[in-house]
């Protein structure tokens, strides 16, 4: 499983690459902050499109080959984006990009369901979500560097290579735990017989399957609430740095020392948090449905800080309350993955965490837009926080009376499809 949290890191580079450039890209080719705002969505337009097909083919086809054709088709996409020139092919380059990193999450979250048994399944989920905020880590000033000596495409070919070297290790290395010689009987049976989803796609055919999870209350009450973090999060994501840089006036460089701040404090509150502290009060022997849903509400709510972003023209100020926010929402976001592997019937995990990560993809869509056109109009940022935080409540709303308990769904109705 290292190596899903190492794709996810590489997969998180091809992102925040554009995000990282925002100020030379709209110097170079003049655009609004409206426009950049449709640029930094584009990503996420063929992202949340493929989502759900993604997911019906990872029940049929298994984690290891859709990977392997997504991680090399990301590593040209990024190549691309480096050496087309006009608005028009970057966005191409970037919807390319988009379904190619369309397995990379709803396989985490699978293979994850197949390698770690139920009362690990907190630090395991944590480990990829938690890459994700790594990168930004260590991928905002590594990009800002490349941006700064080598122009804006430097960023790209630097993302790429990183990408292609990727592809190349996950096809040596990954393998489902049935076919793996890393591990031995006896692990793979702890494995099973501590819940571990069973490989093999459910019966009844992906479409009627999926028509019934769309059916479930449960599955929507986990999808709205995940969107809600999604919005807050895409925002946090593309438009950090170019707040920074052309609200409070940084230079590429000191944005990024800024940046990193939020995705410390993001990296630390996931591992801790949304793993270790899960894992821990599962194991003493509380209810494993009551610590998730209790802990998923708080971090969401921790995330309503982001509002306070909105009453101040301080960059030291708000990223306090920036790094409040996201700290919140990082540990709550590991919680929302190992869902779909707790509630799912068997075969279908890759379907719920797809129709899941579908509609947060769409939030990934209308958050840096919708942002982007708030501040191009107010010439700031402080009403985009505050939308931010408005969707953010609907998510907890969700989470306390759609969700229900943490439990899996009846898999019969599943069989008699």
């Amino acid at each position: 499983m290292t190596i899903h949290r190492i794709g996810i890191v590489i997969n998180y580079f091809d992102r925040t690459n554009i995000s990282v450039a925002t100020k030379p890209l709209m110097s170079s080719y003049h655009l609004t902050k409206g426009e950049m705002g449709i640029l930094l969505s584009s990503f996420a337009w063929s992202y949340a499109l493929v989502q759900i097909p993604i997911g019906a083919l990872l029940d049929q086809v298994g984690v290891k080959w859709l990977m392997r054709i997504g991680t090399l088709l990301w590593s040209l996409a990024t190549f691309l984006t480096a050496v087309v020139s006009g608005m028009g092919l970057i966005i191409f380059s970037r919807i390319l990009l988009g379904i190619a990193e369309g397995p990379a999450f709803p396989g985490a979250s699978k293979a994850t369901g197949y390698w770690f048994p139920i009362i690990e399944r907190g630090r395991a989920t944590s480990m990829f979500d938690a890459a994700a905020k790594l990168s930004n880590v260590i991928g905002v000033p590594i990009v800002a560097f490349a941006v700064t000596a080598w122009g804006w495409r430097g960023g790209f070919i630097l993302t790429g290579i990183l990408s292609l070297l990727y592809f190349l290790a996950y096809w040596i290395w990954y393998r489902d735990p049935e076919e793996s010689k890393s591990i031995n009987e006896a692990e793979l049976r702890y494995i099973r017989e501590g819940g571990a989803q069973e490989e093999g796609e459910a019966p009844g055919g992906s479409m009627r399957n999926l028509g019934y999870l769309l059916g479930r209350r449960k599955v929507w009450g986990l999808t709205i609430g995940f969107a809600a973090y999604g919005y807050a999060f895409y925002l946090f994501l593309t438009w950090l740095p170019g707040y920074l840089e052309t609200q409070m006036h940084m230079s590429v460089l000191k944005s990024s020392g800024f940046a990193i701040i939020p995705w410390v404090v993001a990296t630390l509150t996931d591992l801790w948090i949304g793993g270790w502290l899960v894992d821990k009060l599962v194991a003493s022997g509380r209810d494993g449905s009551r610590v998730r849903k209790t802990l998923l509400v708080i971090g969401m709510i921790f995330g309503l800080a982001v509002a306070g972003a909105a009453f101040t023209s301080h960059a030291s100020v708000a990223i306090v309350w920036i790094s409040i926010a996201l700290g919140g929402l990082a540990f709550s976001a590991p919680i929302g993955w190992s869902i779909p592997a707790l509630i799912a019937p068997k075969g279908t995990v890759g379907t719920v965490g797809s129709i899941m990560n579908f509609v947060n993809n769409i939030m990934g869509i209308l958050a840096p837009i919708i942002t982007g056109f708030i501040a191009g109009g107010t010439g700031s940022f402080a009403l985009g926080f505050l939308v931010a935080a408005v969707v953010l409540l609907i998510g907890i709303l969700s989470y306390v009376f759609l969700l229900g308990r943490i439990e899996p769904m009846e898999c019969s109705q599943i069989s008699r499809l």
